[in-house]
């Protein structure tokens, strides 16, 4: 098995879902900040998060879009949603904000599959 560097951060939960979202995300800049390579991964709801056209949440609750457009800042540029999920949702790519790359079934085991520390949120 090949070890790998980088941190896997899962995002399962919708924006506005709960604080599980943002909680992820954060997870992701704090690993970023101290240099650690990140990898995000959204699956199920979590890839609602990655739609340009987002609703509000409740008032007082903050936006995730702005978090996910500052990613780049800190070097994280690996945004991975699987396929199955995109078809699922009825998402195509083009209404996703820019960098979300699509993944088969193979290539979200293989992301399993390495010796990584993994963020589930």
């Amino acid at each position: 098995m090949r070890e790998s560097e980088d941190l896997l951060v899962i995002i399962r939960h919708a924006p506005h879902d709960s604080n599980w979202l943002r909680e992820g995300l954060d997870a992701a800049l704090v690993g970023a900040a101290f240099g650690q390579s990140v990898r995000l991964l959204f699956m199920g709801q979590g890839a609602l998060a990655l739609c340009r056209e987002q609703q509000a949440g409740a008032p007082g609750q903050k936006a995730s879009l702005p978090t996910i457009d500052m990613l780049e800042m800190y070097d994280i540029d690996q945004l991975n949603v699987p396929q199955r999920v995109l078809d699922d949702l009825k998402l195509p790519l083009e209404a996703l904000v820019d960098g979300v790359t699509p993944l088969s079934e193979r290539q979200v085991k293989a992301l399993f599959s390495q010796n990584r520390p993994i963020l589930n949120f």
